[in-house]
């Protein structure tokens, strides 16, 4: 059942449980279990690969069938419907032509005084990306990671996504990934994916950065391999906090959190509202939802133990709320949402009115943009007669600080060496 909370310090409560789930004692076990699958891919490699997924997944698979063969991928295209093969390229057309808009430009200055002041971006060599279940078209997930890497110029984009008990991936994804320009696509997950992507097997060459999201202990070992290797974020999984006035839509709002919660079983979906009548139709809206809904279990997991309702008296106490919370998407489902926008401090992305529900940032949106796959370098030079006018501030600000070294190298590369 969503709870309903309308005492203030509840709701702080509550709201602070809900941000810290991930600190409790059994997160701790899961930890150390993740731990030991990472050091054992490290050790055996593919046959850890293998066997893991026998484990967990129940399925027998060999090494030859760890990679997705080239006619499997050719298959796929005739296995979708037409009109989502254009749901697809439309897709990848507007999130390409969003991302090309960030794309950063190298950039040289050259100033009377001599000196050279620039800019440059590389894009990383090679990313893998992490589709949660290939038995469902998670295709949002896959192209919110692989478009900007695309953009951003990497060379190798690798995919990793569980297969079905027939070793299947979805073929909307198969067909997505290409449409992207992904072939190199494994049928591998969790944990022990993780860590064939960060330390290499004899299968799956290494990889400078990984993204995407997966389940909780896939997400975990994101975290425990960013000593070893980049990741687009650390952020384990999505918060969605939707504020709402007595104006909003309550089927909406249902159906906004039921989005967020069929997600993940860890999702946090919390609606904070004025109306304590929109507040009571929603939970009714969602119990009822939730009995026909087909990923039930799950979805009905993350609403008991991280949905929530919160009445508040007025939006700034909700606001104020929500910047405490800083949820990964905030939905301002209010009449004129730009006026409360200022006052918004805490949030990865924001949705403004009741006609931009999340999936707008699931599927032509994306947490991560182009910059998330460039290393970037600042060039500076100073030519001799440029750094001797400089020198003796340098000298000042160094010896402010303590810093005697700093301040005998610069004077040193003062003196005449002539």
């Amino acid at each position: 059942m969503l709870r309903i909370i309308t005492e203030p310090w509840s709701a702080r409560t509550e709201l602070r449980r809900i941000r810290e789930r991930f600190d409790d004692p059994e997160i701790r076990e899961k930890e150390s279990l993740v731990r030991e699958i990472i050091d054992q891919v490290r050790l055996t490699g593919d046959r850890s690969l293998v066997d893991y997924t026998e484990k967990f997944y129940q399925q027998s698979l060999n090494l030859q069938q760890l990679k997705v063969s080239g006619s499997e991928l050719d298959a796929a295209y005739q296995q979708v419907s037409q009109d989502l093969l254009n749901a697809i390229a439309i897709a990848c057309a507007k999130m390409e032509a969003f991302h090309r808009q960030r794309l950063p430009k190298a950039w040289v200055q050259f100033p009377e005084d001599g000196t050279v002041r620039g800019k440059r971006y590389q894009p990383i060599n090679s990313v893998g990306i992490v589709v949660p279940d290939g038995k469902r078209a998670y295709l949002s997930l896959l192209l919110q990671q692989a478009i900007p890497a695309k953009i951003a110029g990497v060379k190798r984009i690798v995919m990793v996504s569980p297969a079905d008990e027939d070793l299947r991936i979805h073929p909307a994804i198969l067909v997505a990934a290409q449409s992207v320009g992904i072939s190199e696509i494994y049928r591998v997950a969790g944990p022990q994916a993780i860590a064939a992507l960060a330390y290499g097997t004899k299968t799956i060459a290494p990889v400078e950065m990984i993204a995407g999201i997966g389940d909780f202990y896939t997400n975990l070992a994101k975290k425990l391999v960013s000593d070893h290797v980049k990741i687009d974020y650390l952020s384990i999984t999505s918060d969605l906090v939707i504020i709402a006035d007595n104006q909003a839509n309550p089927r909406q709002l249902a159906l906004d959190l039921l989005a967020q919660a069929e997600q993940y079983s860890l999702a946090a979906a919390i609606l904070l509202t004025t109306d304590k009548a929109l507040a009571l139709i929603v939970q009714e809206e969602v119990q009822k939802q939730l009995q026909v809904h087909p990923q039930r279990l799950l979805t009905e997991k993350a609403i008991a133990h991280y949905g929530l309702i919160v009445v508040v008296e007025s939006l700034e106490k909700a606001i104020e709320l929500s910047n405490l919370f800083a949820p990964t998407h905030l939905s301002l489902m209010i009449d004129e949402p730009w006026e409360k926008l200022s006052s918004v401090r805490q949030s990865g992305t924001i949705l403004l009115g009741s006609t931009t529900p999340k999936a707008v940032a699931d599927y032509l949106g994306c947490p991560v943009g182009v910059e998330t796959f460039l290393d970037s370098a600042t060039l500076i030079e100073y030519p001799a007669d440029s750094f001797a006018s400089i020198a003796h501030n340098l000298q000042i600000l160094a010896q402010a600080e303590g810093f005697t070294a700093t301040d005998e190298g610069i004077e040193y590369r003062g003196q005449d060496k002539t």
